[in-house]
């Protein structure tokens, strides 16, 4: 409601006010193991920054959240009284005397705030999402309640949204030629689940692909990323496990946790501290009341934070999983293709052995230009998993042309496609990161994340340069995604920008020469 919302304000301020200033850091590490000790878990400097928001922007911020809401009150009072039309469903009359199904105040936030920036969502594009799109052009004749398609089709805008970290979004090319190949095969479509009559030996041969990129015994391969998380966290926990979550950990975790019925506990984004206090009580505590030990505890984390841009501290949970003898679950859906000088991700990144995590989660939806997500470990896991996870047992398995396009796609980052187009775009990923980040950061903005992480938040902070800003890039043929609350806390709204192989040193200039202009004449 309008008055939860302004509670959530005040608490979101109290809490920003207590928060971590600039984390330039190196070492938020463990509370009982030495600095020293701390750095050589570490290969080479870890640096990330999470500027403080300045208190005079967290004031305005406030403020333009406050006035908005204000408005939306007397909005919501004009509506009522027919004053103004009403675009969002409502109980009819005659069903007054029923229980509720639609409780109409509770989108107090979607009627008042998201929809005057709605246009900057769920925009259609007609073309490969690669380095540049095609934009279907759409118009609003009432304030985003609803689009109408004009026929026109916008081109060449710089595709900064995508997470098409290596390029393999295209059209053209190996992968490309071998999913066309394998549809004219296959079809495009199976019709069944992998334990009936959808087995191919195309899956098989893409999941020993797996398991041998990620160094594990086996791997399990499934149709939809988000589905990995969910449905297979509540096979492997349930009553009386603990999983112990990072606070920002994606929403498919968060559900998959909770649909496991285990008991769940939050530990402070990346903080080592933090989660080993948790460890420390679980151990020493147990379970509430019976006070017996759990039967399992789950660290689950990810690889990249992607609304963060934030690279896990992996050396320090994986000393912390090994001390406490808990189990590790990694979701390597951002970091996968994206990190480590084989691009075999955030463990590659560190340089560590990929049998001290239990279980490497990961999707094909992103440096793979591909759908769908993986599970690799030890055989017994992987084994049981095929017996009891409802996304082994009961999804739809995987087009065929999309396991070509994951194991085409794989071989060359692996270089076993006789190329070394896949070290070419890793190094490109890389040094494009690197630029971009550092040419913002030269420019003044603030900007979230570890230096070498893909994903580039840079902080807009008030509620009316999330639409502007998105806007005026479109206007000038570059496409990005604006983040704002709730996906974000209420005073850090932000663009995202995410790097590609595929992008060009040109491109990269032609974004950042606009952002100072833009933010400039926003203020």
């Amino acid at each position: 409601t309008g008055s939860c919302f302004l509670s959530r304000c005040v608490l979101e301020f109290l809490y920003s006010s207590s928060k971590r200033t600039d984390l330039a850091r190196c070492g938020n590490g463990l509370k009982s193991i030495s600095r020293t000790q701390i750095g050589c878990l570490y290969k080479k400097p870890f640096v990330e920054s999470f500027e403080e928001t300045p208190l005079w922007v967290a004031v305005l911020t406030y403020m333009g959240y406050g006035i908005l809401t204000i408005f939306g009150y007397l909005r919501d009072f004009l509506r009522h009284w027919n004053i103004e039309k009403c675009h969002v469903a409502r109980e009819r009359d005659e069903q007054k005397d029923f229980v509720p199904l639609y409780q109409d105040f509770e989108n107090f936030y979607t009627r008042n705030l998201y929809m005057r920036i709605r246009d900057n969502w769920n925009r259609p594009i007609c073309s490969v999402p690669g380095a540049k799109v095609d934009l279907v052009e759409r118009v609003t004749r009432d304030y985003n309640w609803t689009f109408e398609h004009t026929g026109k089709v916008v081109k060449d805008i710089i595709n900064m949204g995508s997470y098409n970290y290596l390029g393999f979004a295209e059209n053209t090319g190996a992968c490309a030629d071998a999913a066309l190949e394998v549809t004219k095969m296959y079809g495009a479509g199976v019709g069944s689940t992998r334990c009936e009559m959808g087995n191919l030996d195309i899956h098989e041969e893409m999941e020993q692909l797996v398991a041998r990129f990620l160094g594990v015994e086996s791997a399990m391969a499934f149709g939809m990323g988000f589905a990995t998380n969910s449905m297979n966290i509540p096979a492997l926990m349930g009553k009386g496990c603990l999983i112990l979550s990072d606070e920002l950990n994606h929403t498919s975790l968060v559900l998959g946790a909770r649909l496991s019925g285990s008991t769940i506990r939050v530990f402070k984004h990346n903080n080592m501290q933090s989660l080993e206090k948790l460890l420390r009580d679980a151990i020493v505590h147990g379970q509430p009341r019976t006070h017996r030990p759990w039967k399992k505890i789950l660290i689950v984390v990810e690889g990249i934070y992607s609304m963060e841009g934030s690279i896990v501290r992996l050396p320090e949970v994986i000393a912390l999983k090994k001390r406490y003898k808990a189990y590790l679950y990694l979701d390597e859906a951002h970091s996968i293709g994206a990190l480590g000088p084989n691009g075999r991700g955030v463990v590659d990144y560190f340089g560590l052995d990929s049998k001290d995590v239990d279980i490497m989660m990961g999707t094909f939806t992103k440096s793979f230009g591909a759908a769908g997500g993986y599970i690799g470990g030890k055989k017994e896991l992987i084994d049981y998993l095929r017996r009891h996870s409802h996304s082994a047992m009961y999804a739809t398995s995987m087009s065929p042309p999309v396991a070509q396009q994951i194991i085409t796609s794989m071989k060359i980052i692996m270089g076993e496609d006789g190329t070394t187009l896949g070290a070419d775009r890793l190094r490109q990923l890389s040094q494009n990161t690197t630029y971009f980040r550092r040419s913002l950061h030269e420019m003044g903005f603030i900007i979230y994340g570890n230096e070498d992480s893909p994903v580039v938040p840079l902080m807009l902070y008030m509620p009316a340069k999330i639409g502007a800003f998105g806007r005026e890039m479109l206007k000038r043929n570059i496409g990005t995604v604006v983040v704002g609350f709730p996906a974000t806390p209420i005073i850090e709204s932000r663009a995202r920008f995410c790097v590609s192989a595929a992008h060009t040193r040109e491109m990269l200039d032609t974004v950042s020469r606009l952002i100072p202009f833009l933010t400039f004449s926003l203020h």
